[in-house]
């Protein structure tokens, strides 16, 4: 994986070149921008990393690409930094998934474990939808009679009652329990019944 990058998002030049300086001190990747715009228009929408969003900003302001990232299938974890207390912002922007949201001028340590903090998130965001990515590939596999056959199964029925439920031999129902097993790389129920909460399969009916 590449390294993380901190984006930093502040058309105050001042601001933008003290934040990227300390960042760059404490040893990690930044990338400064002076709007909104800007960022949208280059290619570390997807991350890894996270940002750190001035609110109050000419064009595009920092609530208003929140909103926009939102729309993509991934959103780099945000910071927020505002020059005034704003409490129903603030609100809304943690409520929409902000990190934190700190006012200016910020304390450089606390910008840093806020950052900290993001990345962290980041880190696991990206391995869980790595986890269910790969989960959903192997489910791919199973065929619509071994994908019916597992709904039966999770639900803890024996072999007769689901051949009995699917107008099937008790035959068939192993080997097809035989074969989603090897297809999942699993090896027991209780297995598969935690990967399908995971994939959100509901059990047979």
């Amino acid at each position: 994986m590449s390294e993380p990058t901190i984006v930093v998002i502040d058309d105050d030049p001042s601001a933008r070149r003290g934040i990227t300086r300390l960042v760059r001190a404490a040893g990690m990747h930044v990338e400064p921008f002076a709007s909104a715009g800007d960022f949208l228009r280059s290619d570390l929408r997807g991350g890894p990393g996270c940002i750190v969003l001035d609110v109050r900003m000419p064009g595009m302001t920092g609530p208003e690409l929140q909103e926009e990232l939102g729309k993509a299938d991934y959103c780099m974890p945000i910071v927020f930094l505002s020059g005034h207390a704003n409490v129903p912002v603030a609100a809304r922007a943690l409520k929409s998934g902000a990190v934190d949201f700190l006012t200016k001028p910020v304390d450089g340590n606390d910008l840093l474990a806020a950052i900290r903090d993001a990345l962290g998130r980041d880190a696991e965001n990206r391995a869980q939808r790595d986890e269910s990515s790969a989960l959903n590939e192997r489910l791919d596999e199973l065929t619509p009679r071994e994908h019916e056959v597992m709904t039966y199964v999770i639900t803890g029925m024996l072999n007769k009652q689901i051949a009995a439920g699917l107008d099937i031999s008790e035959e068939t129902v192993k080997i097809h329990r035989r074969r989603v097993m090897r297809k999942l790389g699993i090896v027991s129920v209780a297995e598969l019944v935690r990967l399908c909460e995971k994939a959100g399969i509901p059990p047979a009916r």
